[in-house]
């Protein structure tokens, strides 16, 4: 307390009753110094080059694999946990080629501003009343939620590198609570995988090299979030109907039937994003799509990867009366929907078939080009 000595038995039971109240589901108490083989950990998965284009986590790398050196005055971390789970079998809608699925996080609002507010609230309880500063962070600051959740005691890393609660499965959010206060921390939770390799052997695209590895360059949720420009052509029929991120691997989990339904309605799916048409996706201009996403976390890849992504799935659909719509991004003002518009139509009507929507098409720059030297085995300029 302000003046005294602080009550930790007090302040715990403050902090737990507080999550309850604004909707987290698991909260833990973690030291701001994470064991040194996270950092080394960390290290190799850059080393290796497996983050791909997100250069951003090589400029963090100091930072991120330390939570002290990115804010020396911090002794504890809280993390907090915030379920999303659906109410139904996500891969259920992967069998329905005409339909596009989004990952089960991007069904509804944008995480990052459901929970940071409610951090925040928690956040200024705890500083009135031990009278230190503190600092929250919802996954857009370099802090290692997923280690500092498992020293939390929350859950565990399984051998999909994301974590894994006996109580809660896979699907739930994670945020942080930085302060200056000295508390009590929790017992990390240890492994509980054993020798399940279910979200292992269930990755279209082999982006496990081993268990607790990820090669994100092969991830679909990196390839259709975090990749800019083309997917590479030897992912693009794996990929199927996802547009927008890949739940295999978590949905597979065996944790996950102790998993209870998202109860946080900003959270549970709008009605309209659990199995959308990919046609109406394709209608989709510039200011539609923002509309349509305004508050969704889809927003943030903007227009041109999302059309990529949704082009894709039109191309893996088997559904000619998708070819119009199709066809027309042709012409789109973006080239790498342009180019992406062409691998699709050649998916649904075959290279002969392409070449009568190809005229009048500027079909000399450079994505275009690399598009058609690769389903055509030559340049058509």
């Amino acid at each position: 307390m302000p003046g005294g000595e602080p009550d930790l038995k007090r302040i715990r039971q403050r902090l737990e009753q507080d999550a309850r109240d604004l909707g987290f589901c698991a909260i833990g108490i973690a030291s701001a110094q994470l064991e040194g083989g996270v950092a080394t950990h960390l290290k190799s998965f850059v080393a290796n080059g497996w983050h791909g284009t997100m250069n951003w986590m090589e400029e963090t790398l100091e930072r991120r694999s330390n939570p002290a050196r990115l804010w020396r005055e911090c002794r504890s971390i809280i993390v907090l946990a915030m379920n999303y789970a659906p109410e139904a079998d996500p891969l259920e809608n992967l069998h329905h080629k005409t339909r596009a699925n989004l990952s089960v996080y991007a069904r509804n609002r944008d995480y990052h501003e459901v929970i940071k507010g409610r951090l925040k609230t928690m956040a200024d309880r705890l500083k009135s009343v031990t009278g230190k500063d503190v600092k929250v962070f919802v996954d857009t600051a370099p802090v290692m939620e997923k280690p500092l959740a498992q020293a939390a005691g929350l859950g565990w890393q399984g051998k999909h590198t994301n974590l894994v609660s006996r109580e809660h499965g896979s699907w739930f959010f994670l945020g942080s609570i930085f302060t200056e206060a000295e508390l009590d921390f929790d017992k990390a939770e240890e492994d509980h995988c054993g020798t399940c390799r279910a979200c292992l052997d269930i990755c279209p695209t082999d982006a496990f090299p081993a268990p607790y590895q990820l090669d994100a360059r092969r991830c679909i949720s990196y390839l259709t979030i975090e990749h800019d420009g083309p997917i590479p052509h030897e992912f693009r029929k794996q990929i199927g109907n996802r547009i927008y991120g890949c739940d295999d691997c978590l949905a597979v989990c065996p944790w996950n039937k102790f998993a209870a339904a998202a109860s946080e309605a900003k959270l549970k799916a709008r009605a309209d994003l659990v199995s959308p048409s990919i046609a109406g996706f394709l209608e989709l201009n510039d200011a539609q799509f923002r509309a349509h996403f305004s508050a969704s976390p889809v927003k943030r890849i903007g227009r041109s990867r999302f059309m990529r992504n949704v082009l894709i799935a039109a191309g893996n659909s088997e559904d000619v009366s998708l070819v119009a719509p199709v066809a027309a991004l042709i012409a789109d003002a973006d080239a790498l929907v342009r180019a992406t518009a062409i691998w699709a139509l050649c998916e649904l009507v075959g290279m002969e078939g392409v070449r009568p929507y190809l005229d009048g098409i500027d079909l000399s720059e450079p994505m275009m080009q690399g598009e058609l030297r690769v389903i055509s085995g030559k340049a058509m300029a």
